[in-house]
């Protein structure tokens, strides 16, 4: 269950999406040579029998940058998608939910939060071995690195982060009764359960010993505040989950990768989205996030940009942040059992493992302070 996933419609870095060439490219079904965890030709028959207007043969290329859902972009001669699914190897419980990802974008849909369109989800193991989601593809802009956010200027880069809080802040907003997910999450509670359930993630993926998380779950376990709210939360809103629009990175075109959404505590998704600032993320994504860039608002502005669009009360900070700290602790140390079991696909993933101690001392600190 982890956050860190490359956007499902989009390219990473400063550029629009435009047609690749790549496994299937020009050739029939039959014989077709198959991204890593993708079986083109049952993808084919299942798209033929579920999706209207299908021509020619099915192409896909793995998207780079990937720390959890392998995530592709598919295409035929008519459209382009973007197709989800979990990652190889071993799951942990309630982790990469595909249908939960495909069940809140088509809710969202119709407000004014920007995503993609639902296209098709499938849970027929026959097809692909695991369930699958798949989404319309958004052309736009991607923020990944520094390097990425190198040809924009500061007033720009600004404009970006404060609207990535603005799309979050409307977000929290939204009525998840009137969309149909009122059923989607169970908010009362919501603090106690990430506590103990991110815990019992820890046990199931740790690596080694680490007393400094040992001792932030201590602290967050005897310290759990009642839930400040009740809203639709993402569980990942970092700047490489938006699709920009290429003419103006302001605007927000799609949020994407919504494997972690749920109905719950929304100052916990803020906690998370500045905790994302820390450099010592920065390993994570390979070592040089566009989240964790000092050109990025710094993280007491972020709250005070979210405290504004949102017009709520900021209360119990320290205990969100932490709770922030906590969570990447896991999911890094996750992504980095799944590098030496060798069950990743693609590059970067060497470096995630040094991110762990200094995350949970990260964590430690916020409480202490």
């Amino acid at each position: 269950m982890t956050p860190l996933d490359p956007p499902p419609a989009a390219v990473p870095g400063p550029v629009t999406a435009a047609t690749p060439t790549d496994a299937g490219a020009g050739a029939g079904q039959e014989g077709l040579v198959s991204p890593p965890g993708l079986d083109l030709a049952a993808l084919s028959a299942f798209l033929d029998a579920t999706v209207p207007g299908r021509a020619g043969p099915l192409r896909a290329t793995l998207l780079s940058g990937g720390r959890s859902n392998l995530t592709y972009r598919v295409w035929d001669d008519a459209a382009h998608w973007a197709l989800r699914r979990p990652p190889l190897g071993n799951l942990t419980p309630s982790a990469h939910d595909m249908q939960r990802e495909y069940r809140v974008v088509a809710a969202l849909r119709e407000t004014p939060i920007p995503v993609a369109e639902a296209v098709a989800y499938c849970d027929d193991l026959a097809v692909l071995g695991v369930p699958f989601a798949m989404v319309s593809l958004v052309d736009g802009v991607v923020l990944r690195s520094r390097a990425d956010l190198a040809p924009y200027s500061d007033a720009d880069v600004r404009r970006c982060a404060e609207n990535l809080l603005r799309t979050l802040a409307r977000l929290h907003a939204v009525d998840y009764r009137a969309v149909g997910l009122e059923r989607f999450g169970r908010p009362a509670g919501y603090l106690r359960r990430q506590v103990d359930r991110w815990w019992g993630q820890w046990e199931r993926v740790r690596t080694r010993s680490l007393p400094d998380l040992d001792a932030l779950h201590a602290r967050l376990d005897a310290a759990v505040p009642a839930e400040s709210d009740a809203s639709i939360v993402h569980g990942d809103a970092r700047i490489d989950n938006f699709v920009l629009d290429p003419d103006d990175i302001g605007a927000v075109r799609a949020l994407l990768d919504w494997e972690m959404a749920t109905l719950g505590d929304p100052l916990a998704d803020l906690g998370l989205t500045v905790v994302y600032r820390d450099p010592d993320f920065d390993p994570v994504l390979g070592g040089s996030a566009a989240a964790a860039s000092d050109r990025m608002p710094g993280g007491d502005e972020m709250i005070e940009i979210y405290a504004r669009e949102s017009g709520r009360d900021i209360v119990n900070m320290d205990f969100y942040l932490a709770l922030g700290y906590f969570k990447l602790v896991v999911i890094a140390e996750g992504i980095h059992a799944r590098h030496l079991a060798g069950n990743t696909v693609g590059e970067g993933f060497d470096l995630v493992g040094q991110a762990v101690p200094a995350l949970a001392a990260g964590g430690l600190r916020v409480l202490a302070g």
